[in-house]
């Protein structure tokens, strides 16, 4: 049975391959995009199969638009994709709040816009599903991006509540965590603050680097991910948690084994912090 998508920042990477794929499926897409220009060439190319919005999930009252414009369009919602995001790379230390308030709301506060804006709809119908792009480093950090992995462990946090609220409502929720994927996360799509301060050239400095030198030559298949992504929504029993990539698996899997070691290492002494039974 086909499906009708909801898409945020399709004009670039997971968005516009998972726009694509779906539409070659037989599947309906509405995808927002920052510009008008995008939005119309997107309606003229899918006809009624879609249709392009323009919305900055920065900006409540457009994104509330687009919902309602999208389901006027199309009918009805089955799967809302929260990809539209960004990665801010440089040292905690050295990232000014400016930076780090937009971070968040366009990572953090931009996905709760098209949540509280799709839910009412998705409640009405007794089903959806919710696919949050965070990143593995939603669920482990690294140097040089910590305020990016802030505001994907906050996504995967919000997910995962949401997941046990919605669910008795007929609504899946799945994180989708990917690795090094061939989009421009890594490129234009970024923000870099370069380390002024020496003690962190040879972590935070030595990391963006790299991040930066593998852009265009990451092992992941944006194509391939959206493949994933359209069997998902078809399962009846679908994760919570869907790392993509073989960096992603091993490195969700490597986190979970640190965490349980250190966490039964030290079991004694979180016990023993309880008041005696």
């Amino acid at each position: 049975m086909s499906k009708t998508w909801f898409i945020t920042g399709a004009s670039t990477g997971f968005g516009a391959a998972l726009a694509d794929l779906v539409l070659e499926k037989g599947d309906k897409v509405a995808a927002t995009f920052r510009q008008q220009a995008q939005a119309d060439e997107f309606s003229q190319k899918v006809g009624a199969n879609g249709k392009g919005l323009v919305a900055d999930v920065a900006d409540e009252a457009a994104v509330k638009k687009a919902v309602a414009d999208a389901i006027a369009a199309l009918g009805h919602l089955d799967v809302v994709v929260n990809n539209a995001g960004y990665g801010s790379m440089g040292p905690i230390e050295e990232i000014d709040d400016a930076e780090v308030q937009r971070q968040f709301d366009i990572n953090v506060f931009g996905p709760l816009r098209v949540i509280r804006a799709v839910l009412p709809h998705l409640r009405a119908r007794k089903s959806g599903h919710i696919l949050n792009i965070t990143s593995i480093g939603g669920l482990r950090a690294f140097p040089g991006v910590g305020i990016y992995n802030g505001s994907k462990f906050a996504l995967e946090g919000i997910g995962e509540s949401l997941a046990v609220q919605v669910a008795p409502l007929g609504i899946h929720v799945t994180n989708i965590e990917p690795s090094g994927f061939r989009t421009d996360w890594a490129g234009r799509s970024a923000t870099f603050t370069e380390p002024a301060i020496e003690d962190y050239r040879a972590t935070a400095g030595k990391n963006m680097a790299d991040i930066q030198g593998y852009s265009g030559q990451q092992p992941g298949d944006p194509v391939r991910a959206a493949q994933a992504m359209f069997d998902l929504v078809r399962m009846d029993n679908p994760p919570l948690h869907l790392p993509l990539g073989k960096a992603a698996v091993k490195g969700a899997l490597d986190k979970f084994a640190t965490i349980t070691k250190e966490v039964e290492q030290y079991a004694h002494i979180g016990n023993g912090a309880d008041f005696p039974s």
